[in-house]
């Protein structure tokens, strides 16, 4: 039985048909899944086990995970198709910034790497304390190799109510196509 109260999910793509005056084909896909769920550590003094909100991590991160590929799927995309990725988590003002360390980092990337069907680099994420409405800027990097420069982009959301003071935003990002028209080459 799940402990997490998920009070709601939003998830939305962004397809670039046109950059730069010029036709982007195939169209450059983003997809943001994100919960607003209560956080259970919100408003209480300095708790030192934050393994509650690690555990709440692995369940929220399944289910938004399963959201974008379907959102993806509903466009003709599957997982395979998937590049990069990146994560991000806004708690309310009743929490502290280590709440969203606790969310993103120990356990939050086995369920995002196992819906796409692995990603051996790094999820990048950011993290911060905020009010409703605020916006989270996640960074968008390739899911296997940091360094390719077509994949580092990122992707912005925002919910209108939250979080509330006793909850927290917890956000996935994936893209496919990297950046409209990328050409950034490594240097030699």
């Amino acid at each position: 039985m799940s402990m997490t109260e998920i009070r709601s999910i939003v998830v939305s793509t962004q397809e670039t048909l046109r950059e730069s005056g010029t036709s982007v084909s195939p169209a450059t896909v983003k997809v943001i899944a994100a919960a607003v769920v209560t956080n259970p550590l919100a408003g209480k003094a300095l708790v030192q086990d934050l393994t509650e909100l690690e555990m709440m991590s692995i369940e929220v991160t399944a289910i938004l995970a399963e959201r974008a590929v379907k959102a993806l799927e509903a466009l003709g995309l599957s997982a395979a198709d998937i590049r990069g990725y990146g994560k991000g988590a806004i708690v309310g003002t009743d929490g502290e910034l280590e709440h969203t360390a606790a969310v993103l980092h120990p356990r939050f990337g086995a369920s995002v790497r196992a819906a796409i069907g692995g990603g051996a680099d790094i999820i990048p994420g950011t993290k911060k304390v905020a009010g409703p409405g605020a916006s989270i800027t996640m960074p968008i990097g390739n899911k296997d190799d940091r360094w390719e420069f077509d994949d580092m982009d990122s992707a912005e959301i925002t919910i209108g109510d939250a979080p509330r003071a006793n909850e927290m935003v917890i956000a996935i990002v994936y893209s496919v196509g990297g950046r409209p028209h990328a050409r950034v080459t490594k240097v030699k």
